[in-house]
């Protein structure tokens, strides 16, 4: 008697999933449009989050010489 044969596939992540789908759902220009959309949201949170790291510096540097 012989055992099967394993078959090893790989389980898309997530994020594969959604790309899958979305392919389906929307043409490609309406993919584009949304990725740089996505990609304008996360660079606008990086600026906010340096910025508000700036003035951060910048209010203890003005505490420290007032003191």
């Amino acid at each position: 008697m012989q055992a099967a044969p394993v078959r090893a596939t790989a389980i898309p992540s997530f994020t594969d999933a959604l790309r899958a789908v979305e392919s389906v759902l929307m043409s490609s220009g309406q993919r584009t449009a949304r990725r740089n959309a996505w990609t304008s949201v996360l660079e606008d949170r990086r600026r906010a989050k340096d910025r508000v790291e700036t003035e951060r510096v910048l209010d203890s540097v003005v505490t420290s010489r007032t003191s």
